[in-house]
This record gives C-alpha cells, structure tokens and sequence, in this order.
C-alpha cells in the first residue's frame, strides 16, 4: 500500500537531525568566548578562561595534543562519555612500580639509545608506542615493540593503565630500572628539560643534573 500524499509530506518536512555538539564551543559559550592577550598556558584552552602556571591538562585524543584547562573544565571532562572519548582528563596519581621486571634484551629490543623511555597505548593506532626524549623532542622508536607487550603482558599494573593519557616512565640505572606510572604530561615535562638543557653528545652536566631533580620529584609525588 502506498503512503497517503499527507504521509509522504511529513516524511519530506521531517528535519534533519541535529549537527553533532562541541563541547568545547559550548564552554566557550558560557564565557562568552573572548580570549584575553595571555601568554600560552595562562588560560584554559577549552573555555579562554584565565589560569595560573599550576594547571591540569586535558589531551585531545585524535589530534595528539594536551590543552591547558581550568579546574571546572577538567573535572567535566573527567568521565571519557562527557565527549565520547575525544578528551580525556590527564589523571593526577603518581605510583612507582616495585615489582617491575625487564631484561637487558628486552629493553635493547626497544632500540631507545639513552636510558631514558616512556610508553603508553595510542588508541588510534590501537597499540603500544615508546618514545624517548632528545634534543629535537620526543622520539619515537620505530621498531616491533614486541618486547614491550611481553613485559606489558606479565605486569598487570602496566595493562591498567588508561590508554593515551597514563604512561610507563623507564630510567634504567646500570643493570637495574626504575619504573614509574605516570601523567603523560609528566613525561613531556621531562622532555622539555631534556631539550632545553642538553649540549653536546652527552648532554652536559647540567641537563643530568635537572633529570635527576625531575626523577626526585617524581619519587616525592608517588609518596603523596
């Protein structure tokens, strides 16, 4: 049986379902959208509103940047269905892994040429990555990280982690590692220092001397 002409006529008036929200356009919204003439990382880049130095972050998933937020902004984006996943809120909790175990081969295995590695899993490319901090930033190791999903594998803190924003932090000490469960800006943090310090093929002392301070830190805040 065919429709009536009057069904046929609100099939075709029917409109269109609604455009998908931006969130963060409607944070923006609420404050009226103006974006004062701050210096980068002194107002939330989700709702302009100012911020101090001291500030969580939030990461944009698919375009693999962390954003600077406010406090209210953070905690909505806490829940990953608040934006379906496309932001996550950078956890806060810093832990020392004591039961970690790797072995030379398997750390060699990564191809990462200084003691120093984090790695977490990409969900875009649905599995694990390794970078390592240079003087030119953070750099990926391209190799099979074959290895790196054995230990995953026989750790089971190490697959708890939340994927994109949650990081593994490796420094190795002689035949020893220390193993951290960290933000995944702490990790970029340590790149930072890296970059700006280093000199020369070693790095110099002074760079050392900052990475030993940032470790420090990091020891103090798994304590919290």
């Amino acid at each position: 049986m065919r429709p009536s002409p009057g069904l046929r006529s609100l099939a075709r008036d029917k409109p269109p379902p609604p455009a998908p929200v931006d969130p963060v356009a409607v944070l923006r919204g609420y404050t009226g959208g103006v974006r004062e003439q701050l210096a980068p990382g002194e107002q939330c880049e989700m709702c302009a509103v100012p911020i101090g130095p001291e500030h969580p972050h939030i990461a944009d998933v698919p375009d693999h940047r962390l954003l600077c937020t406010c406090r209210p902004c953070y905690l909505l984006f806490n829940a990953e269905a608040a934006s379906r996943g496309h932001y996550r809120a950078v956890p806060e909790e810093y832990r020392f892994n004591k039961d970690f175990a790797m072995s030379a081969a398997q750390w060699e295995a990564l191809g990462i040429p200084v003691n120093l590695a984090f790695l977490f899993h990409q969900t875009d490319q649905a599995r694990h990555v390794a970078f390592y901090p240079s003087p030119g930033g953070a750099t990926e190791s391209l190799l099979d990280l074959a290895s790196w999903d054995e230990v995953v594998a026989a750790d089971p803190l190490l697959g708890k982690l939340i994927p994109d924003v949650e990081a593994v932090l490796l420094r190795r000490l002689e035949d020893a590692f220390e193993c951290y469960l960290v933000p995944i800006d702490s990790c970029y943090e340590l790149v930072g220092i890296v970059r700006q310090y280093w000199e020369g093929f070693a790095g110099g002392e002074e760079v050392w001397g900052r990475i030993d301070e940032f470790f420090a830190g990091v020891k103090e805040r798994c304590r919290g």
